[in-house]
């Protein structure tokens, strides 16, 4: 017996206590999350956030007159707030767009919206590209909690072509504010629609990765229901009300209470697991592996095709009427390079038209 522990500890190394350390290191970091909140005034984003993290992030929101929002525009509120739970610390970042949708012409609302995730990805690629990177804050917009009206029938044009602008860009997850004024049939229908009409228009919200074949019944159970769920109808309530002895959030109306985190009455409880409990690194990943991706690719070509005209440019100067240009071995390497990069950037289009289907066929063997 003391034989075969000796030789156990001999051949133990020790690198089996990374994982441990990674741990360490991540929870002594900390973790940064940016959640973009979009959707016409009078939809409850703020009463959602403060539901889903206990907060109360606009106490000091002044709510602006009718007139002042016919020619009202569109602006980039940002909160951030520091959360910790069991030693684990979390930089939450809230941007919200007031002024969405409440002017009469609302041709130009997604601009703003636009124009921040993609100067958030510019600032990080700046970083990255710079010589001190220990300290890099990382600001990208990791998910956009999309809200649709409920007395919409489907999606309006509004938010449709808002939608075509930031799929490619950021992870969109639809939200159905309001849920307690449809009934469930009502419900269904409009969700039904909503898929629908994002499969017609061909915008790609955030996709749930598949479970991995060693998870758990339970954890694949709940990733079902996660998924039937989308997009979700949600019911929030920031007054906290006593029921049968037990306090619940929840709104409180003549016929009776709704308590947001009841499954039967809300789809709030699925929306808050998805987002903060089972789902909030994969949102990371896809930001980085993907949306990120595709806008460093294009940076780098854009860099790579200045820098060749430049480099045209100087040798024609130089060779005053003489016509003819010579390319130099660094000309043919940076021609190959722009090549190289135009290649992954149809892979990786190729990739995400490969995924998207093999989501669709997924998705009709389950209907089956």
């Amino acid at each position: 017996m003391t034989m075969e522990r000796d030789r156990g500890e001999r051949d133990y190394i020790g690198f089996a206590t990374l994982p441990e350390q990674v741990h360490r290191k991540s929870v002594k970091r900390g973790f940064d999350f940016t959640l973009m909140v979009v959707g016409e005034s009078g939809l409850g984003k703020s009463t959602l956030i403060n539901s889903l993290f206990l907060g109360d992030l606009y106490k000091n929101r002044k709510i602006t007159d009718v007139q002042d929002r016919i020619e009202k525009t569109t602006t980039i509120e940002k909160k951030t707030m520091e959360i910790e739970e069991r030693g684990v610390k979390l930089r939450l970042t809230i941007v919200d767009t007031p002024g969405f949708g409440d002017a009469i012409n609302c041709e130009d609302s997604w601009r703003v919206c636009s124009a921040y995730i993609d100067e958030q990805f510019r600032q990080y690629f700046t970083d990255e590209s710079g010589l001190n990177r220990r300290h890099m804050q990382d600001n990208r917009v990791h998910c956009c909690l999309y809200f649709v009206p409920p007395w919409a029938h489907s999606i309006r044009q509004v938010d449709l072509e808002m939608m075509k602008r930031l799929h490619r860009k950021v992870n969109i997850v639809v939200v159905i504010a309001k849920a307690d004024s449809l009934t469930s049939s009502e419900i269904k229908r409009l969700k039904t629609r909503i898929l629908a009409d994002l499969e017609e228009h061909q915008i790609q919200v955030y996709q749930f990765p598949e479970c991995d074949s060693d998870e758990d019944e339970e954890f694949k159970q709940q990733d079902r229901e996660l998924k039937a769920a989308a997009p979700f109808a949600v019911v929030a309530a920031d007054t906290v009300l006593e029921v049968g002895g037990k306090r619940v959030r929840g709104r409180q109306y003549p016929w009776g209470i709704v308590d947001v985190e009841n499954p039967r009455h809300s789809d709030f409880t699925k929306l808050r697991t998805m987002l903060i409990s089972t789902h909030m690194q994969d949102l990371k990943d896809v930001t980085q592996d993907v949306h990120y991706e595709n806008f460093r690719a294009q940076c780098i070509s854009q860099i790579s095709q200045h820098a060749m005209r430049e480099r045209g440019k100087l040798k024609r100067d130089s060779m005053g009427n003489n016509n003819e240009v010579v390319f130099t071995d660094t000309d043919r390497l940076l021609l190959q390079k722009d090549e190289e990069i135009r290649r992954m950037q149809d892979m990786l289009t190729q990739m995400q038209e490969k995924l998207k289907a093999s989501d669709k066929k997924h998705d009709s063997i389950i209907d089956v």
